[in-house]
């Protein structure tokens, strides 16, 4: 049996603009993965925190009273995804946002709740 396919109302010009704008299935899947650090009641103390200094697991546990073995867990999602960089200051290790655009997206959040 043939199905029938709907007629859109959207002119040409405007189902162009449309499948052209959307992005690929690749590009939604890395967003849905950028998007999840988000999702995240630590992660987002975390970044907020680190949006201001870089830190070791220590002073983010410390400061932000979260258990260490849960911040190094965080700190290496957040890795995975590209969110945070890390450098080595002897045996220290200091974590930073890997981009502002991260704090950006994060404050934009907040803004658009009103706060």
């Amino acid at each position: 049996m043939n199905a029938i396919k709907p007629v859109l109302l959207l002119d040409k010009k405007t189902q162009n603009m449309i499948e052209s704008y959307v992005p690929s299935d690749e590009t939604l899947e890395e967003l849905v993965s950028f998007f999840s650090i988000f999702s995240d009641l630590t992660r987002l103390r975390m970044i907020s925190a680190l949006a201001i200094s870089e830190m070791c697991v220590t002073d983010l546990s410390t400061l932000l009273e979260i258990n260490q073995t849960t911040v190094s867990h965080q700190l290496k999602t957040l890795r995975d995804i590209g969110a945070v960089k890390y450098r080595r200051d002897g045996k220290i290790i200091l974590y930073s946002l890997k981009n502002e655009v991260i704090n950006e997206v994060l404050l934009k959040g907040v803004e658009f709740l009103g706060y």
